[in-house]
C-alpha cells in the first residue's frame, strides 16, 4: 500500500516524473537540507515529490535496489517507495529503507547530521538502535556534463534528462 495518496500529490509543491530529473532533484534537496547527496542511490526513479509545507518527500522506483556503501561496508535496501519528512540536517519517519546488520535486515526510521560535529551522521532504527558514520561515506562527487574541446560542432545540443539545451562548444 502506497503512503503517497492523491491528496498528498495535490498538495505537493513539486512532483517530477522520470529518472534523470528525479535524480537531480533528490540530490539537490538533500544538499539544500545539509545532508549528503548520496544517501538515496536509487535507480529507475519513476516519480518523486516534495510537500514544502510539511517536508514530506517521496521517491518511487521501478524495483527494489540494494546498494553497498563501500567506504563503510554497509549494505542497504531501498524499497520501490521511499518516503520521509525532511528538514535541515534531518530525515524523520523514513519508510522503505533497511540496512543489514550481521544477518538481520533492520528498518531505518531517522537520519541526523550531528549539529555539534557536522562530519558525523547517525542512522536510527525503528527499534531505537543507532549507528554513527562519517558523512563523507554518503557523499558523491557530481560529474559535470560539460562538453569541452571534443570536436563537436558549434551550437550542438546536449541532452540532459528530458530537456535539450543549447550549448556553445569550442571548435577543435
Amino acid at each position: 500500500m502506497s503512503l503517497v495518496t492523491d491528496e498528498i500529490r495535490a498538495s505537493a509543491s513539486e512532483v517530477y516524473h522520470g529518472d534523470a530529473i528525479c535524480q537531480e532533484k533528490s540530490k539537490f534537496l538533500l544538499t539544500e537540507m545539509s545532508l549528503p547527496n548520496g544517501l538515496l542511490p536509487l535507480e529507475d526513479i519513476e516519480e518523486c515529490g516534495y510537500v514544502k509545507d510539511t517536508g514530506f518527500v517521496w521517491l518511487k522506483q521501478k524495483k527494489e535496489k540494494k546498494h553497498k556503501f563501500e567506504k563503510i561496508g554497509k549494505l542497504v535496501s531501498y524499497g520501490t517507495e521511499v518516503t520521509a519528512t525532511i528538514e535541515k540536517g534531518k530525515i524523520k519517519k523514513l519508510t522503505g529503507v533497511k540496512t543489514k546488520e550481521l544477518m538481520l535486515w533492520i528498518t531505518l526510521s531517522d537520519i541526523t547530521v550531528n549539529e555539534s560535529n557536522p562530519d558525523k551522521i547517525s542512522f536510527q532504527a525503528t527499534s531505537g538502535l543507532y549507528r554513527t558514520f562519517p558523512v563523507s561515506a554518503f557523499q558523491v562527487e557530481d560529474v559535470k556534463k560539460d562538453v569541452v574541446d571534443v570536436g563537436v560542432a558549434k551550437d550542438a545540443k546536449v541532452v540532459e534528462g528530458d530537456v535539450a539545451k543549447e550549448t556553445q562548444v569550442k571548435e577543435v
